[in-house]
C-alpha cells in the first residue's frame, strides 16, 4: 500500500503533466482599451522536485515544491509611456531546516514604468533589475539550465536587492539599429543608519552582431528560433563596493538543431562597504544544443567561485541534465543532475526535477 504522501506527489506530478497537455503556444491575450491604452497579463509557475544530499551521511534532504509562482501585468497608459508589475510567491511547501515554508510570502518582484522619448533614449523608474550580467538581467520563465547560476546574485542581500533587483532610475537605448544597447541607472542600494550613504550606480553596454534583442529582459534560450551573438560589459558600485562583468552569448542554428552558449565573468569586491563581499572571481558557463526533431535540449552548466587571498568560500558547481520543450517556454519539463564541491567542506550532490508552464 503507498504511504499518502507517495500518493499526493504521484496526483500532483498527473496534474501538471495534464496542465501542460492543455497549454500550448499562443499569441499574447490583450485588453485594448485605446491606441495608446491596452493591458495584458500572464501567470508562471514552475513545480519542483529535489533531492539533496546531507554533507557527511547518507541522508536524502528531500522537497516537492512550487518554486515558483508569478503573476505577471504589463501594458500601456499612454503613448510611449509602458509598465510592467510581477507578483512572487517562491519555494512555496519547501523545508529547510524541519521548518515547511506554507504559507509562503508574496512579494511585488518587479514593478517599473517606462517613458520613451526614443529608440535611442527611454526612462525606467521603480523596482526592477540592476543591469549588469546577462544572466542577472533574464527573465525567469526562459533560462536554460533549470535557474540562474549559483553566484549570479552575490551582492543581492548585502546590498539589501530582491533577487538582483533594487528601486531607482535608469536610463536605457538603442543605437546602430538596434545592435548597441546601453544600460545606465541610479539605485537606492545598501541602506544603514548613515542616512547620507551614496546611491549605487550601474552600467551596461550590449553589441549584438546578429539579429537584435530589444526589451528589457534577456531570454535565456532562443529554442532555435533566432540567431542571436552578442557581448557586453557592465559595472556596479556603491562607495567602496565595486563590481566587473563581461559576458558573452550565443543563439545560433547549427546541423539538426541550435547551439545556446553562454559566459558571465563577475569581479565582486565589497570593500569597506559591504564587507560581507569578499574579493572573489566569480565564472558561469551554460552549453546546451537543442536536437529539433525531439523537441531535447541536453544541457550543461559550470559555476566557480574564486575568492582572493583565501581558501574558504571558494567553490565548483556543475550540473548535466535535458528539458523537453513540449510547447517550448511556455510549457516545458527540466531535469538536472548537480555536483556541488565547496573547498574544505563535504561535496553534495542534488537532482531536480522541474515542471513549467508560463504565458505571458
Amino acid at each position: 500500500m503507498r504511504r499518502p504522501t507517495a500518493r499526493l506527489a504521484s496526483g500532483a506530478l498527473t496534474a501538471a503533466i495534464g496542465i501542460f497537455a492543455a497549454a500550448p503556444a499562443a499569441a499574447q491575450a490583450t485588453i485594448k482599451v485605446s491606441d495608446d491604452v491596452n493591458l495584458r497579463f500572464g501567470v508562471l509557475g514552475q513545480v519542483q522536485a529535489d533531492s539533496l544530499e546531507d554533507p557527511g551521511t547518507d541522508a536524502q534532504t528531500n522537497n516537492l515544491f512550487i518554486r515558483r509562482v508569478r503573476l505577471l501585468f504589463g501594458g500601456q497608459v499612454a503613448k510611449n509611456v509602458t509598465f510592467f508589475v510581477e507578483t512572487d510567491s517562491a519555494n512555496l511547501g519547501r523545508t529547510v531546516n524541519g521548518v515547511k515554508n506554507t504559507p509562503s510570502t508574496t512579494i511585488i518582484q518587479d514593478a517599473y514604468g517606462e517613458f520613451k522619448a526614443s529608440d535611442a533614449f527611454a526612462v525606467d523608474a521603480g523596482l526592477m533589475f540592476v543591469p549588469f550580467s546577462r544572466n542577472s538581467v533574464q527573465s525567469a520563465a526562459t533560462l536554460l539550465p533549470i535557474d540562474y547560476g549559483a553566484y549570479t546574485f552575490t551582492a543581492s542581500g548585502p546590498t539589501q536587492s530582491s533577487t538582483g533587483r533594487d528601486t531607482g532610475f535608469q536610463a536605457k537605448g538603442y543605437f546602430a539599429k538596434n545592435h548597441f544597447e546601453y544600460r545606465l541607472g541610479v539605485f537606492q542600494g545598501m541602506r544603514d543608519a548613515r542616512s547620507h550613504r551614496a546611491f549605487r550606480y550601474a552600467g551596461r553596454a550590449m553589441y549584438n552582431f546578429l539579429e537584435t534583442e530589444v526589451g528589457f529582459f534577456y531570454t535565456g534560450t532562443y529554442v532555435g528560433k533566432r540567431r542571436v551573438a552578442a557581448v557586453a560589459a557592465a559595472f556596479d558600485s556603491q562607495s567602496d563596493y565595486h563590481a566587473y562583468d563581461g559576458d558573452l552569448y550565443v543563439d545560433y542554428p547549427a546541423g539538426p538543431g541550435a547551439v545556446t552558449l553562454q559566459v558571465d565573468y563577475n569581479r565582486f569586491d565589497g570593500g569597506t562597504t559591504l564587507t560581507t563581499v569578499p574579493k572573489q572571481n566569480d565564472l558561469l558557463l551554460e552549453l546546451g544544443y537543442l536536437i529539433t526533431a525531439l523537441k531535447l535540449t541536453p544541457v550543461l552548466q559550470v559555476a566557480t567561485r574564486d575568492v582572493v587571498d583565501a581558501t574558504r568560500g571558494d567553490e565548483k558547481r556543475w550540473s548535466f541534465g535535458a528539458n523537453y520543450w513540449w510547447a517550448a517556454h511556455n510549457a516545458n519539463i527540466k531535469i538536472a543532475f548537480m555536483h556541488i564541491d565547496p573547498t574544505g567542506a563535504a561535496t553534495q550532490n542534488e537532482f531536480t526535477l522541474q515542471l513549467q508552464f508560463f504565458y505571458y
